[in-house]
């Protein structure tokens, strides 16, 4: 294989070495497949650098966590109680019940296109908040569109 060619590797064979990775303190990244973080994330293009979770996450945070089911998640949380309530900017249905012992890492920064962008940004925080916050509307935006696609095209 030339040094251009990329191997793609399934997460559960590199959790050892990321929880390695994140028990000397230091980052990982990877590109997230998929399309539930859209638009913010663009799989095949966009990178994120994951760390090593703090004793508690908060609104806004992105957590990589593995669900009861081994499937591997990278959304949004919205909602911080006894567990985590998180979303993917594509999505509308929150994923409720996600527990602390189930995050991996966090998101602290991620490259779109060239640039790298950390979560500290205030673009990062305002994006957050208006993403969140819009998401009714695009609902009903989304709903609307496919209600017009099948009766009058």
């Amino acid at each position: 294989m030339n040094m251009n060619q990329r191997k793609e590797i399934e997460l559960k064979e590199l959790l050892p070495l990321m929880k390695e990775c994140f028990a000397a303190g230091r980052t990982v990244r990877f590109s997230p497949r998929g399309i539930s973080m859209l638009p913010m994330l663009r799989q095949g293009v966009d990178c994120v650098i994951l760390s090593p979770v703090p004793e508690k996450l908060h609104k806004y945070d992105i957590p990589f966590y593995r669900r009861d089911d081994g499937k591997f998640i990278l959304h949004r949380i919205v909602k911080v109680d006894e567990t985590y309530t998180c979303i993917g900017d594509n999505q509308f249905e929150k994923e409720q019940g996600v527990r602390h012992d189930q995050v991996i890492a966090v998101v602290s920064a991620f490259t779109r296109g060239e640039k790298e962008h950390r979560v500290s940004e205030w673009s990062y925080q305002f994006y957050c908040r208006f993403w969140h916050y819009s998401r009714p509307i695009r609902h009903f935006w989304r709903r609307a569109k496919g209600w017009l696609r099948r009766h009058f095209l």
